[in-house]
Formats: structure tokens, sequence, C-alpha cells
């Protein structure tokens, strides 16, 4: 009997018409919630997904169509000052003004969200990439969750495999970074033209100065074979470094031995592959910033659990970095 009643009074209650409506209002209600999250507006006026893209993966289809006789043209000098300076321009806060520029040089300027970390980037993004006859002049990535503070520098995606995946990740790991990627395999010009490590006149190392002239630190990741260098995991220098890079680089390699990674400290004996000839590191050393070059040998970074091991080694040192004040008129 209780059941019976119990049933009867449910069937009672549906059919009542206020009832009916409260169920219909919320149903809709549900639905626009849906939608909205389903839905958000990006600064550039586009509609993305709230949930964001993944970083690592927008960085791994782009550069793998990178490739040795894939084109690369070397930029005029107005070229790549125009792009380093748009790039200030956007650190400054001046984000149409960047844009301006950008467009002038058909390059874009989106926001995306990465959905890995919920955080918001501004993308510098060459457009010749998507034709038949790319520059190769690269992207660039500004956390925009915090003033800018430090720099992690990319200059041979492919070619030094898996640093690009490795440059998402120190960039995830910190608020305040900036990714500076090449647009090119390091043998994709004439002669070593798109090598960019080794080259003054690239929007690479236009871009890498204009972060050094800031005081933004940065660090340089790099890769080796094996056979290099068989009795280490990792090669780390300063380059031409400034004393608080040597600090720094301590701090790295002391992280890295803390997680059991074998580490040639250049500071303190002859390393192979120390980057003293490196350009971005003489440009930092010229502006007395800091500078560190980093090499990880080819089983670091195919190996996605020792990649992340090394990943959270490097941030240990761009954890103090994001903590650090600033250069004046340097925001996110």
């Amino acid at each position: 009997m209780r059941a019976d009643s119990s049933l009867r009074a449910d069937r009672v209650t549906w059919k009542n018409p206020l009832v009916l409506g409260v169920v219909a209002l919320t149903a809709v209600a549900a639905l626009l919630t849906t939608v909205l999250a389903l839905r958000g507006s990006g600064e550039d006026g586009t509609t993305t997904p709230k949930a964001g893209i993944d970083l690592e993966r927008r960085i791994t289809d782009y550069t793998a169509r990178f490739g040795a006789d894939t084109g690369y043209l070397e930029p005029k000098r107005a070229d790549r000052q125009a792009v380093a300076r748009a790039v200030g321009l956007l650190l400054d806060g001046h984000r149409d003004q960047a844009a301006a520029r950008l467009d002038a040089l058909d390059f874009d300027l989106r926001t995306i969200t990465d959905s890995a970390t919920g955080r918001r980037y501004a993308e510098i993004a060459d457009r010749t990439d998507t034709g038949p006859t790319p520059r190769g002049w690269g992207r660039v990535y500004v956390d925009l969750s915090a003033p800018a503070h430090w720099s992690v520098q990319i200059p041979h995606p492919v070619a030094d495999a898996r640093t690009e995946q490795l440059g998402v990740g120190v960039l995830r790991g910190s608020p305040g970074g900036v990714l500076v990627l090449a647009g090119a395999h390091r043998d994709a010009g004439v002669g070593d033209a798109a090598d960019v490590a080794h080259r003054r006149y690239t929007v690479f190392a236009a871009v890498c100065a204009e972060l050094a002239e800031r005081g933004l630190p940065g660090i340089q990741i790099h890769g080796f074979a094996d056979d290099s260098a068989p009795d280490y995991d990792v090669i780390a220098s300063t380059g031409r470094a400034t004393r608080e890079s040597r600090a720094d680089a301590r701090t790295l390699a002391n992280a890295l031995r803390a997680r059991d990674f074998e580490v040639c400290r250049a500071w303190v004996r002859s390393c192979p592959l120390e980057g003293r000839t490196n350009e971005q590191g003489r440009a930092a050393a010229a502006q007395d910033s800091t500078f560190l070059h980093v090499e990880f040998a080819n089983a670091i970074r195919t190996d996605r659990r020792e990649a992340a091991r090394a990943v959270a080694a490097v941030n240990v040192v761009t954890a103090r970095w994001a903590k650090r004040t600033p250069h004046p008129g340097t925001t996110g």
C-alpha cells in the first residue's frame, strides 16, 4: 500500500503545470550553461573553445613540417627589427600597436588558451608558414597571466629532436615566460643561414636580443647525440656568462643532479658543446643579462618520463626568475 500511494503521489506531482515549468526552465539553463562553457572569445575577436588547445600539440604540428629541404628566407634588417619591436610593444601592453606592426609584416597575433594549464598566451606566428614558400621566421609565445620575467629559447626544433616539446614544458612550468621558437630546420637555408643559434641576422636573434635588453634571463635548450658525451646526460653552460648567470647555472646543475642526471658543468671543467660561440649568449653578455645554454642527451629528450624530470629541474630556475622584479615597463 505504501508503495502504491507513493507512486500515485509522484504521478500527481508531475502533472502539476508549475512543476513542469520549473523543470523546463532548469533544462534550458543547463543547456545554456553547457553551450557557454564550450565557447569563449579570444582577444583577437575569434571564438575559441573555453577548454583551449593543447599547446604542445599545436607546436608539434607546426614543427612537424620542418626538414632540411624546406624553405628559409633570410630576413632584411628592417624586418628583423620590426618583429622584435612588435614583441617589445606587446610586452609593454600595447597590443593593438603590436598587432598592426605584425600584420604589416605578414604575421598574426592571436590569443590562445592552453588546455593543460588554463593560461592564456599571445601567439606571434609567421603567416607564410601556411603557404607554399615559407620564410621560416618562427613563432613567439608570451604568457599573459603575469608580467614577462624570463625566456626559453628553442633554436633547433626537430634537428635537436623534441627540444620544442621540452620548451613547452618549461614555458608551462612557471608564470611570466616567453617562448622563442625558430621557424625552420637548422639545415633548411643556404649554408648555415637557418642555424639561428650561430647567426646574428635572424628574427630569432633579434627577438632574443630585445628580451635581453629588457633584462629578461633566458635559457636556451639544445640536444646532443648520446655518443657525443657518453658520460653525461646534460651539459650546462653559461656561454660568456655574467656572475648572475653562473649562480643560476649552479642552481640548475644542482636541481638536475638531485634528479640523478649526470651533468657536465662548463664553468668547472672543459665540456663539449659549451655554447661559447652562441649568438644569443653573446647578445645577453653584452647586455649583462643572464643566459644559460643547456644540452640534453637524446635519451633524455625522447623518453617522456625523463623529459618531465628534466623540465622539473629547469623549472627550479625559472620559478626563481618568475619571482624577480621584471624590467620596468615589461608587462604581460
